[in-house]
This record gives structure tokens, sequence and C-alpha cells, in this order.
């Protein structure tokens, strides 16, 4: 990483072309790599990039098929999968150990992550994370061998607005503004990423369980919003019991999208927690 201050790129793993930026300051400041979640892209972490960058090279990755990562049908879109995906793009950009930090579905993939690649990942910060979802009901993963399936998504997700979506996830609705709207709905204007999502059904394999979460050793700092309608605080609190080596924070009036309604408890958290002694 030869690189200074913010560049974009693309990197090609497992034949698609994955969209990943660096923001990086001082050459020996540790590595951060930031993880969205479902429906979600990079953009998520906006607020807390600008409170970290100083202290931490930021690499913020575009999962398949979300965000300006190419949309394909033939990416076997798992977790396991997405989490060689992170592991690929820390091994291209010549990465010896990094920080995860994921927020939603990308929690779960960053634990993916850390579990494959002890020796790479130091230590995980799980926003909200999911926890403990079983896998694609059977008669929706046939559903997704249906031709033109992927229209029925398409019109489901069309039919929630994207309003409603920001609605469910944040707390404080005063927050939400044409910005926000726009950055989170922008992916979803290439017709593409309904066919991936239709693929996505079929290869999702559920959640990690309890016996693989007590496997994974590296500190792990949870944090969580009080209010979360999507992924309840009780998953959370369940999740530290299962990490052998986890802390648990809440914020009160927070709703699931932490990093957008409390960049700077965040963003302090983040860097207390990784920042103390190992």
């Amino acid at each position: 990483m030869n690189k200074s201050h913010y560049y974009c790129s693309t990197m090609n793993i497992f034949g698609i072309n994955v969209h990943y930026e660096v923001y990086r300051q001082h050459p020996s400041n540790p590595v951060m790599i930031l993880v969205h979640g479902f429906l979600s892209s990079s953009f998520c972490y906006r607020k807390i990039i600008p409170l970290l960058k100083e202290d931490f090279t930021i690499i913020t990755i575009d999962l398949p098929p979300f965000g300006k990562t190419e949309k394909s049908t033939k990416f076997v879109h798992s977790y396991t999968n997405m989490a060689k995906v992170v592991i690929r793009l820390a091994e291209g950009l010549n990465i010896k150990r990094a920080y995860l930090v994921g927020h939603s579905m990308g929690g779960q993939v960053s634990l993916n992550a850390a579990k494959q690649r002890p020796d790479l990942f130091e230590k995980v910060v799980l926003l909200c994370s999911s926890g403990y979802m079983k896998g694609v009901h059977p008669s929706l993963k046939f559903g997704s061998y249906v031709p033109y399936f992927y229209l029925c998504i398409k019109h489901w997700l069309a039919s929630q607005g994207i309003l409603k979506n920001l609605n469910n996830v944040v707390h404080d609705r005063s927050l939400i503004d044409q910005e926000m709207m726009d950055g989170y709905m922008e992916p979803f204007l290439d017709d593409k990423i309904f066919r991936a999502l239709n693929r996505m059904i079929r290869d999702h394999e559920g959640d990690l369980s309890s016996e693989e979460l007590k496997q994974i050793e590296q500190p792990s700092l949870l944090i969580w919003g009080n209010e979360d309608k999507v992924v309840p605080v009780s998953i959370g609190e369940r999740l530290q019991n299962d990490l052998p080596n986890s802390t648990f924070f809440s914020f009160k009036q927070t709703g699931h999208l932490v990093p957008e309604e409390r960049p700077e408890h965040v963003s302090e958290k983040i860097m207390n927690f990784l920042i103390q002694a190992q």
C-alpha cells in the first residue's frame, strides 16, 4: 500500500470487480476494514470515517452485489464467500494485520473472516450484527430458480420504499434527509442488483452457530442501539455470551444504523477498544 490520503479502486476477486476505498494519512497507522450490511454499502460509514481516518488506515469494501461492486449472478453470495472476498482484498493490498468493523450482515461476514483467518484479523467490532439467523426457507430457495423471480424481489423492495426502510432502521427520524435517501437508494438504480439478490437467496447459508462463535478468540466489541428493530439488543447480549473475549455496549434512544445515529460515540468506543493494550 504505497498510495497516500484517499483513493478508490476495484480489485478482481473470484472473477468480479470489487469496489473499495482507502483512507491513508500515515503509513504507520493500524489498518481498519469496514464491512457494511445487507441492502447497504460503504456509504453507511460516511460519518465515522472522518473521525477515525487520522488514527487508522481505513479500507471500505462494497460486498457483492452491493454499492459500486459488480452485480454478478455467477458469484456465490454466501457469508463464507463474502468473508473470503474481504480476506483476498486484504491480501491483495499486502496487509498483514487488520481490525474488522462490521455493521448488521457485515458483522456476520466479519466474524466469518475472523474465524477463517485469526492470524490476519486481530480484533472485531460488531455494530448491531446479525446473529443466529437460519438459512433461507426451502420454499424461498426454490422460488429463486423460477424465471423472473428477481422481479418479485424488485417489486417487494419498491413497495417498501426507501423512506419506509430508513424509518425502520433509525430511531431519530429527523436524521433522514435527501442526501441519506439518495445514498442508500443509488445502488438499486442498477437493475442487475435484483438478479444478484435472487442468487443471494439461493446461496445464503445462515449465521454462525453458538459452537462456531465460541471458537473465535479475538477480542470483540459489540455496540448496539437499544431501540434496534432489525436486530434486537437481545441478539447482541447473546453474541456477547457466545464470543469468549467480548465486551458489550448499547446506546439508548438509538436504532439499527448506529454509525449514522451515533458517529461520535461509536468512533470513541471503537478508538478506545482498538488502541488499548493487547
